[in-house]
This record gives C-alpha cells, structure tokens and sequence, in this order.
C-alpha cells in the first residue's frame, strides 16, 4: 500500500474509534503538493481536498476536477476579494469567509457564475490580533447578513485555536456558537490536534502533514 494512503486509512480508523456523533469529513491538506504525490489518495477513493492559495488550486486542479466530479476542493487559507471571482470557479467550499466585502464580493461571483458554494465563517476564537477571522461580539450580526441578506449558504463555523496547548478550550467554544446558530457542520482540527476538535464536534477536520509527510 502507499504510504500516503497508509497514513490516511490509519487516521481514518482512529477517527471511527472515537465514535463521533456525525459523520467526520477528513479534509486531506494538498497545499505545496504536486499531484504524483496526491494521486494515490485520489485513487484510492478520497475526495475532500484542502488548498490555501486560489492560483496554485486552478492551475493543479481545474483539469482533475473536470475529469472527476466526485473531488470536493475546500479553501481553507486567508481569501482575499481580487481572488474570489478564480475561487468561486474551483473551490465547492470556502472555510475562511470572514468580512462582508469578501462576502458581498463571493456573493456576486456565485450569481454571475451560476454556482452555489457551501461556506464556513472564520471565527477568531482566541481574539488574537495577528489572525483572521469575525470577532465572537460580531459573529451575530455577520451571520445574519451573510443568509438573510446576501443568501449565502452558511454550513458552519471554522477556527484556528491560539497555539497554547488549550485547543479543547476554544474547540467547546465554537461547538456552542455553533449550536446557538443551530448550525449542522464545524471545520476545526489539524494533524496536531484533530482528536481534541473531534471530540467537540467537529465534521470537518484539516489534516496535511499526517497524511501527506512533512512540507520542504
């Protein structure tokens, strides 16, 4: 077997041993990855897929994608406006909608573009100054526009925790935003701390190194 597909299953049957409540979607982080090197895994049957910069995920996958309908791709990196046009035509899911320009401007592309995306706003958890992401005080207001407003399709929320080794802090956290917004999904959760963020809910976890080796 791949080695790559080795390190997947074995994730994957340590997910299924925690038993979670909802189906877990291991989110397989390809970014900096040539293809030859992701290729297994596609073969093997795996579909989500993560990417964090608009051009490398067209120029890698556009041709994938039309030849395979089942591959989901998901941005999972900070979404600048001048991109969101290129990120609507590649990506199924954008976890990192986190202003109300870039949500306006989304919002256009998938109408002109004739494209429905799912989306996941970036909560900034731990109030950190240097990351992205809604302020909780503002999280309300935001998620309202963004369905009744603009009629985006909000599947939940997705955080980056402070890197204090209190990740199961700020995962309890999330899960009860989410739930107060009776939201069904939650993407949070990487190699290092994915067992934490499963525990607490989440349905979308983002795992690269684990799977893929370690990035030059």
């Amino acid at each position: 077997m791949n080695i790559v597909v080795e390190r997947y299953t074995k994730i994957k049957s340590n997910i299924v041993s925690l038993k979670p409540i909802k189906p877990v979607n291991i989110i397989a982080v390809s970014k900096t990855f040539p293809l030859d090197h992701i290729h297994p895994l596609i073969e093997y049957g795996h579909i989500h897929y993560g990417e964090n910069k608009v051009q490398e995920a067209l120029a890698k996958w556009s041709k994938k994608k039309t030849n395979n309908q089942n591959l989901k791709l998901h941005m999972i990196g900070k979404l600048q406006s001048n991109k969101a046009k290129d990120a609507v035509k590649i990506f199924d899911y954008i976890h990192s909608l986190d202003n109300q320009k870039l949500a306006d401007t989304l919002a256009k592309h998938q109408k002109n573009l004739k494209k429905e995306i799912k989306y996941f706003i970036q909560v900034n958890i731990g109030n950190e100054i240097q990351k992205s992401g809604i302020p909780v005080n503002e999280l309300d207001p935001f998620y309202n526009y963004c369905v009744n407003e603009i009629k985006l399709k909000i599947i939940g929320l997705m955080t980056i925790p402070p890197n204090d080794n209190n990740s199961a802090k700020y995962f309890k956290s999330l899960n009860e935003l989410n739930k107060s917004l009776a939201l069904e999904n939650l993407s949070m959760g990487m190699s290092s701390d994915y067992v934490d963020a499963i525990k607490h809910g989440a349905t979308f976890v983002r795992i690269g190194s684990s799977i893929f080796g370690s990035r030059s």
